[in-house]
Parts: C-alpha cells; structure tokens; sequence
C-alpha cells in the first residue's frame, strides 16, 4: 500500500514538472514551495538575478496588485483571481519580445497558495488581429443602411482596377444623388428623411437582385452602396457594354421615383444619376468616383430624371467651374460684382412715349466685371454661386447696392426716378432663418422705404412648400412687396395664386413671345390677369420684344411691361440718363 502511495506520489510530481502550464505552490508570505520548470521558464525573464525565492516579489513589476489580492481574500480556500493577463517583455534592445502571461492564483489553505501560469501571446495576438478584423469590416459599412461605404467602393474598384479581365466583361460604376434632399430632410425631420434614405437602399437591392445578370467571369457581382449623405454609389459587374448598364440604370430610376409610404405622408424623390465605365487605362478609384459624380451633377443641372453617361469633355467643364468658383469668391470680395438695371415700365398710363411711364420701375440684374474676361453674364456664374453656397453672399450684396442706388435716384432725379426697384431672392437666402433680419438691416442702414422695395421669387420656389410661404409672410412684414416671378413655367396654378402672398405676378417669357398671334397664349394671360386683379395683385409682361407684343400685352390688361423693346438692362448712369430722357419727351 505505501508503494501505491509513493507511486501516486511520483506520478503527479511528473506531471506538475512536465505539464504544459506553470505551476507554483508558495506560502501565505509568497516564498516559493514548489515551482515546476513551465513556471521558471515563464517567470525568469522578470528577475535580473535569476532569483524566484518569492512569487510576489518576482510579480511585483508586473502584477502588483496580485500581493494586495491574496492578503485580502478572507475564505479558507477558493480562487483569488483568474485569468489576469500581464505583459512581460522579453529580452531587451530592438530585438525584444513582448509576451503575455495568463495568471490564476488559488488559495489552498490558510498556509497555501497555487499559482498557475499560461503563455498567452498566440492567443492574444488572434483576438487582436480579429478585433483589427471586425473594425475594418465595421470601417467598410454604412452604419445606417447596412450597406459597404466609400471605402468598400474604392477597395472594390481598386481590386477591378488590378484584375481587369481585359475585355472579358464590362464593369460600370453609377453615382446617384437625391433631388431637393435638403428639403426633404426640413419636411421629415432627420428621422424620416433616414427611414427615406433606408427605403431607398432596399428598392436599389431588390431591383439589382431580380434583374440579377449570368456573370461572365471572374465577375465579383453588383455593389450597392451608401457614400454620402444622400449620395448612393451601384457597381455594376459583368455587363457587357455601356448600353447594358444604362438599361440597368433605367430600371433603378423607375424604381427609385415611385412614390414612398411613410407613417404620416407619401412622398416622391426624383434622383439625379451620373455613369462612368471603367476603360482599361483606369488607374485611380477616385478618379472614377470623381467623373461619375461630374456626370452626376451635369445631369442634376439639365433635371435630373435619367442616367447620363461619362464624357471626357464634362471634365474639362467641371474644372472651368471650378476656376470660376475660387474666382467668384475672390470677386465677392474684391467688390467685383455690381446690378444693371432694366426698366419696368407702366403700360397703363396715359402720354410720354407711346403712353408708357419709364418711372414705374427697375429691375436688379447681377454682373461680373471680371479682370481678364470683362463683363460676364449671370447665366455662367450664377448656377455656381448656389452650388458652392456663394449665392446668399452675392444676393445680399446685390440688394445692398440696388437700394444705395437707389436712394441716389431719388436725391438726383427727382420726381422722375424709378418709383420702385426689384431684387431677385434665391431658395438659399429663402431657407436662411437670417433673411428679414438682413434686409430690415439693409433698409436702416441705406434709408430705403420698404414699400419701394420688391423681392422676386421664382413661381417653383413659391409654390414649394409651407416653409418657404412662411419665409414670405415674414418678408411681407417688413412692408416691402413681393413678385411671383416666371409664372406660368408649371408649379402652381391660377387656382393657388390667393394661397401666396404676392402683389405681383410676372408673366414667364415664353408666354409673351406669341401674346399678338396665338389665341390659346391670349386666353392664358386674359385669365391670368383676370385672375390677378381680383385678388389685388399686378400684372408685368416679362421678355417684351417686339411693338406688335407691347400693343398686345396693353390689350390683354398687363400693368406694366418689362423687354428689350423697351430698353436692355443699363448701368446706373445710363439708366439716369434714360430716365432724363423720357423725362424731356413728356
């Protein structure tokens, strides 16, 4: 029976020596009862002397609070502590390891305690390289649809890029972007403008599923992604031209513009698409993202609603664009820009040059006098100035200007200055909580009366929604008056013209073009102005060129005519001299 006994004995003293973990067995105070050789190998590194008498003293660099521990745990037995991961750096210089130890420390007795020790570091360096894993993964997706983000896209297209199948298959990458997202956005609340935008995302992934290609490979497979705020990119894989993918793009669109079931509403979002296919010289991802967003953004200019394709030529626009902009912020503040004025004239009233009156008024018309290019007309900079967040600057700057010459007029002119003179606002100066403020400001600050003062909208603007009436209502106030401008281009109707706090309502252009030949335009304006009148409202002809359509926009009832029948827009001292004319012609 003592053999058995001393066999046990030798057998568990074998595996305590040959067991793959240290094991140290100290005393209360951390002297060293047993220690098998696992542990001195674990454990030398931390003494400079090679000395292992006392656990707790060997530790304490690493694990100082393993002595506090032990001291502290008042049960007769149990586990101290388990599994407390310490470094430890082995060897020294720049060859020098860094290793991770487990340690457990058990409680034996009240004279006894067990420490094991584990080597870590493979198991410590998995978690950390699939941690380093998960967060590349969590980098690469959009946190609020689930799809990949731009940077999965650049990954994806830089992999197609380096592996193009060299005409095998096709790959095309589209860029879409939400129409009057902002908007949208002020309607819904960032709420429902994200339950919006996720809708969105799961109509592009169900339309590419069911339209789902056989894939010539090495095809990877279409890419739905979300890359910005409203923006949305769709790699499309495997097609085989430029035409297929338009097809593609068609069916995304369609798809697209039905109209959204939200909790309180419906709504409708058109989307502006711009395509690019990737040629065999492509090089950089950016780059194909950069010409898919251009194209994209050609296509929201021209209005939206289809695909367009890729040009090298909308490059070279886009880059005169973008020399312009740094050049319209250096005009701004270098006072570059100033109004031309274009009479308003009365039709109404009796004598003086065919019975016009050139006193009724002026209209505001922004230019440029740019230093190597002279004069530069609205029309190649103003649709620059709104996408770069410059217009409100450049309105403002405009309506100051206007009401200073306002003011000279009258010092100058008298009784034959212009009685009243119009300024243009855009939707951003609209959508800016500052705008009533900044105008009361500009009225104090030149002496301008604000019943001489006109703003101007755009008939689309107007009609768009409550915010913007109630931007209106609040400019009302003031006591300056308000023109529904281009009326007649589709957004509203006759029948909402007492819903908008106009006093004015400009007639579009492409009305006045046929007002002395074309019976149906006849009717439209004699309603029109009917319509008008009724609800205290005036009536101006926009675009009058000819005599035959100044005789004709008289007959049918419009107040006062605007054209260059009448007179181009002039420059403060032609419009002086002009007024001084008509004043001799009296």
């Amino acid at each position: 029976m003592a053999n058995n006994a001393a066999d046990d004995y030798e057998t568990l003293m074998q595996f305590l020596y040959r067991a793959p973990v240290g094991l140290v067995q100290i005393s209360s105070s951390g002297a060293v009862e047993m220690m098998n050789p696992m542990s001195s190998r674990l454990l030398m590194p931390l003494s400079v002397h090679g000395d292992l008498d006392n656990l707790y003293s060997v530790l304490d660099p690493i694990a100082p609070q393993l002595r506090r521990m032990a001291q502290d745990f008042a049960e007769p037995s149990g586990i101290v502590c388990e599994a407390l991961r310490v470094g430890v750096d082995v060897g020294a210089g720049p060859g020098a390891a860094r290793q991770v130890l487990s340690l457990s420390l058990l409680k034996l007795d009240a004279q006894r305690l067990m420490l094991s020790l584990t080597d870590v570091t493979l198991e410590v360096q998995r978690e950390q390289e699939q941690l380093a894993r998960k967060l590349q993964d969590a980098a690469r997706v959009d946190l609020l649809t689930g799809m990949p983000n731009r940077a999965a896209v650049r990954e994806r297209l830089q992999y197609l890029i380096e592996n193009q199948a060299g005409g095998v298959h096709t790959q095309a990458l589209l860029l879409l972007n939400c129409d009057r997202f902002r908007q949208i956005n002020d309607a819904l609340g960032h709420d429902g403008a994200d339950q919006l935008l996720c809708m969105m995302a799961e109509r592009m992934r169900a339309t590419l599923r069911q339209n789902s290609r056989v894939l010539a490979p090495p095809a990877l497979g279409d890419m739905v992604a979300r890359i910005g705020a409203d923006e949305f990119a769709v790699l499309l894989d495997g097609v085989r031209s430029a035409r297929d993918a338009e097809t593609i793009a068609l069916r995304l669109l369609d798809t697209l513009h039905k109209p959204y079931s939200l909790p309180r509403q419906q709504i409708s979002c058109n989307v502006s698409m711009g395509l690019t296919v990737l040629e065999p010289q492509a090089k950089d991802p950016d780059a194909l993202l950069q010409d898919a967003g251009i194209a994209m953004k050609e296509c929201k200019r021209a209005g939206g609603a289809r695909p367009l394709l890729f040009e090298p030529a909308m490059r070279e626009r886009a880059q005169r664009r973008g020399t312009l902009e740094a050049e319209l912020r250096q005009a701004l503040a270098r006072h570059e820009l100033f109004p031309v004025y274009q009479p308003v004239v009365g039709l109404r009233a009796a004598g003086g040059d065919g019975g016009i009156d050139r006193c009724a008024g002026v209209e505001a018309l922004v230019r440029w006098r740019h230093p190597e290019r002279g004069i530069i007309a609205p029309g190649e900079f103003i649709g620059i100035a709104e996408e770069c967040g410059l217009i409100g600057e450049l309105g403002e700057t405009v309506l100051f200007a206007a009401c200073v010459d306002f003011m000279r007029w009258q010092r100058e002119l008298g009784k034959h200055a212009p009685r009243l003179v119009a300024v243009n606002v855009s939707r951003a100066q609209l959508s800016n909580e500052g705008l009533v403020g900044k105008v009361r400001a500009i009225l104090q600050a030149t002496g301008m009366p604000a019943h001489c003062l006109q703003l101007e909208v755009t008939e689309s603007l107007a009609a768009q929604d409550d915010a913007m009436q109630q931007a209106l209502h609040a400019l009302k106030a003031l006591g300056v008056k308000l023109a529904l401008d281009d009326f007649g281009t589709g957004y509203s109707s006759l029948a909402c013209l007492h819903l908008l706090p106009v006093d004015t309502v400009k007639l579009d252009r492409s009305f006045i073009c046929q007002a002395e030949s074309n019976s149906h335009h006849q009717v439209l304006i004699e309603a029109t102005v009917m319509v008008a009148h009724n609800l205290g409202m005036r009536i101006v002809a926009e675009g009058v060129e000819t005599e035959a359509q100044s005789d004709a926009v008289r007959r049918l009832g419009c107040d006062k005519g605007q054209g260059y029948f009448y007179s181009k827009p002039l420059n403060f001292d032609a419009l002086s001299a002009w007024l001084r004319d008509s004043a001799l012609s009296v």
